[in-house]
């Protein structure tokens, strides 16, 4: 039996918080189907997200964890079990054409007093299905359900002292993970190669910190296909004269810290070091703009000023809110650092402050991940020097 990662009273202000959310809404339920906010409210931890499952959020009283019976067991070893129910529903619901497993939940909301009234569901959401959604709805008909995408997102946007010991825990992965891929790169090695050793060493952790999985998985492209920021890695050699860039991550207990260097084989071309140097301006800009009090937009316009003077147009957002997430994404989705976000920044909020610059037939990321401090600029996680990398020049 595993012990639930936060205390009590950290899993009582995040109820707290989500029910006032609620309450605003005047939902009467939530029905969570997000993993990363099932684990938020309740602890639940399992690769099991691949099938209906949810977190039931009562107004008041208990909630409870539904999901797929065999996967009971783990919710037994991982929710903060003092407060949450469990419910199962059997295995012939698991892809099935007869049947779905939201006529079962619809039959456990009413069990649990929860067939009517305004019920919130989390519809533009990776784990949540239209079909899932359509049986709902013709399963539930005294009940109005309303789309609360985000709800339970943007209560996590403050994070607590025992979630930033976990972050501040997983930059020290992400520090390991990086080293591990800067000091790779060289002609000739396979690039699976590198994947596999940066893999290695976030499992490993640091200490007696072990590594968890991330939700995103190594991202290296080289040459004139880091063009293109998402892919992944081949079996190909790393070569002389192209640059790749690693955007990685250090994960604890799901935490995450986002970070990106890039390495370039051999002397880089005069348009590298011009990029260079304006994201580097456009960094600390952005960084001393990331305060509380300011907002979103300030971050974006901060860098974007640096990188116009350098007579480079960028037009994607450079970052977004982290923590604790599942697969595909480890972003938070909520507030966005760009021009036209105007959420305002509060301390302990954290964000992975992400300019990278992707061009025709080439690309350059460097990254940090960022807490929002009390007063002065944001402090970043990681502690890796902030350039270029450059091995094997003349």
């Amino acid at each position: 039996m595993q012990i639930p990662p936060f205390s009590s009273a950290e899993y009582d202000r995040r109820l707290a918080a989500a029910r006032a959310a609620m309450h605003e809404r005047d939902l009467e339920a939530m029905i969570v189907t997000d993993p990363s906010n099932q684990a938020w409210l309740t602890g639940y931890d399992g690769w099991s997200f691949y099938v209906h499952q949810a977190v039931i959020l009562p107004a008041e009283g208990q909630p409870v964890w539904w999901g797929r019976m065999q996967d009971t067991g783990g919710a037994r070893r991982t929710v903060d079990i003092e407060r949450t129910g469990i419910v199962g529903y059997a295995d012939h619901y698991v892809q099935s054409t007869e049947r779905h497993p939201m006529q079962h939940l619809a039959g456990t909301l009413a069990d649990l007093g929860l067939g009517g009234g305004r019920i919130g569901v989390e519809m533009d959401n990776y784990y949540f299905s239209a079909k899932a959604h359509l049986v709902l709805t013709e399963t539930l008909p005294a009940a109005t359900l309303v789309d609360a995408t985000g709800l339970v997102n943007w209560c996590r946007a403050v994070k607590s002292h025992e979630e930033l010991d976990f972050m501040r825990r997983a930059a020290r992965i992400a520090e390991r993970v990086c080293q591990v891929a800067i000091d790779m790169a060289a002609p000739g090695i396979g690039k699976n190669e590198v994947a596999a050793e940066v893999t290695r060493a976030g499992l490993l952790g640091v200490g007696e910190d072990w590594g968890d999985y991330p939700a995103i998985v190594p991202l290296m492209p080289s040459g004139s296909d880091a063009a293109a920021p998402h892919l992944t890695w081949t079996g190909d050699p790393m070569r002389e004269g192209e640059a790749t860039f690693f955007e990685l991550a250090g994960c604890y207990r799901r935490y995450h810290v986002p970070i990106a260097r890039t390495v370039f084989l051999g002397d880089p071309p005069d348009h590298f070091r011009r990029a260079e140097e304006a994201l580097l301006s456009g960094m600390e800009a952005g960084i001393d703009a990331a305060r509380a009090g300011n907002r979103a937009y300030d971050v974006a316009n901060a860098l974007g000023a640096e990188l116009e003077r350098a007579g480079i147009e960028r037009a994607a957002r450079c970052g977004y809110p982290i923590g604790l997430s599942y697969p595909p994404d480890w972003g938070e989705r909520t507030i966005s650092l760009r021009p036209e976000d105007e959420t305002v920044l509060e301390a302990g909020m954290t964000f992975h402050f992400m300019p990278g610059l992707w061009v025709e037939d080439w690309g350059l990321e460097i990254t940090e991940s960022i807490l929002i401090r009390e007063e002065g600029p944001a402090e970043t996680f990681c502690s890796m020097p902030r350039q270029l990398f450059v091995k094997g020049s003349a």
